[in-house]
């Protein structure tokens, strides 16, 4: 016990120094990444959110359209798919039906445009034979965050990102529809003016693979995060256990946490873990909501769900406007928002999440992911809070997907 409250006033220590360094310079923290990996769209500027894409720099799968589709003949020389997870391997370890979610729509709110969002979600929807998801048969949509088709903002170098989301939500429900927001820029308001944007638009999800950390005044967001009817998702982050982030600290908002996803031979076929870099946190400045009920955070706790986000374990992403163009396997908890955005519009029942209690109510419909942490250099003592334990904890939260039963 004396192990653990000692633990607790370390971490407390080093959260407030490291909170403080933030809020200095106005961008969210960042955990020591592996050395085949790196931030996708960089360090956020003063005042700004970061995306929360952690790209393998060491594994690049080529260009163009792989697997069956890529010839009518079917010779078997080119059906070999890119590296990295694809929709029947995240529907095999999440146990998801392969139809659902007609009439959904889910939004991706991102910083600036991606020109070839478009031509990028293209590829990957023929490589993996899902449905074409385009402007022309009105299942995609593109605008700024005044909801306009134009102008659209300038390149904020979150493209990666920005396929990344439309990958993500494609691999979950192949039958929604898509609606990508992007903001003039990564600042707080007009990422919230975004937000707003994509409820007006009728998104009954929306994703957000984003955050900056928390302080004092970004409450006064917390409306631009609800909305009546629609599930809201975001990214936990991507800093390990400490300060949370907004805007998945907020009550109203589904804050996605991240595993380390491996194939085993257990009768589930797969595994997984706390992905050491998945952050989580106890809220300063967020009430604890009454559906919260672990012992040690008197705030706001941070996650609710989680599932892949390990770039060393991720999801094959299809992008031509950054780093190499082509094939690339990309994580991080930006993998992990619009994938269980694009879950909740696969099971069709948005109403039932204008927070995540639904979720905390529904525990047998997850896989409980134990072991593994998020603190880097310390021994966590297996405390919940940064560990991944039975039951809840902040890294996982209550467990990742085990079909639509949660959800």
């Amino acid at each position: 016990m004396r192990r653990h409250l000692r633990l607790r006033a370390l971490l407390a220590a080093a959260t407030i120094v490291a909170g403080s360094a933030a809020v200095a310079t106005g961008t969210a923290s960042a955990a020591p990444l592996p050395h085949n990996t790196t931030d996708a769209c960089g360090p956020a500027a003063p005042g700004q959110a970061r995306c929360f894409a952690e790209v393998r720099t060491d594994v690049h799968g080529g260009t163009g359209v792989h697997g069956p589709a890529a010839r009518a003949d079917g010779r078997l020389e080119d059906t070999a798919l890119p590296p990295g997870y694809g929709p029947a391997d995240l529907r095999a370890a999440y146990n998801l039906p392969a139809t659902g979610g007609t009439g959904q729509t889910v939004a991706i709110v991102d910083a600036g445009d991606d020109p070839n969002a478009e031509s990028d979600l293209a590829v990957y929807r023929q490589t993996y034979g899902l449905p074409a998801c385009t402007t022309a048969n009105g299942c995609f949509q593109k605008v700024n965050q005044d909801g306009q088709s134009s102008p659209l903002p300038i390149d904020r170098g979150w493209n990666l990102e920005i396929s990344l989301d439309l990958d993500m939500v494609s691999a979950a429900c192949s039958s929604c529809h898509i609606v990508l927001v992007e903001g003039n820029s990564a600042s707080v308001s007009d990422l919230a003016a975004s937000e707003n944007t994509a409820a007006a638009l009728g998104a009954t999800e929306i994703s957000n693979s984003y955050g900056t950390t928390e302080r004092n005044g970004l409450q006064s967001y917390q409306a631009d995060y609800s909305h009546p009817g629609v599930a809201i998702v975001a990214s936990s982050g991507d800093s390990g256990y400490g300060i949370p982030e907004f805007p998945a600290d907020l009550t109203s908002v589904i804050a996605a946490g991240g595993t380390s996803l491996t194939r085993s031979a257990s009768a589930r076929g797969w595994s997984e873990t706390a992905w050491s870099g998945a952050s989580s946190g106890c809220s300063a400045w967020i009430d604890k909501p009454g559906w919260q009920l672990d012992p040690d955070c008197p705030g706001r706790m941070v996650a609710d769900v989680a599932s892949d986000a390990d770039p060393n374990t991720g999801p094959a992403v299809y992008d031509t406007a950054d780093y190499e163009p082509g094939w690339l396997i990309v994580g991080g908890t930006s993998a992990a928002s619009p994938y269980i955005a694009g879950v909740i519009g696969l099971a069709g029942n948005p109403g039932d999440f204008p927070d995540a209690s639904y979720l905390y109510g529904h525990t047998s419909s997850l896989n409980d992911v134990v072991g593994g942490d998020n603190v880097t250099g310390e021994n966590c003592g297996g405390d919940y809070l940064c560990t991944a334990v039975t039951g809840y904890d902040g890294p996982t939260g209550n467990g990742s997907p085990d079909g639509i039963g949660a959800f």
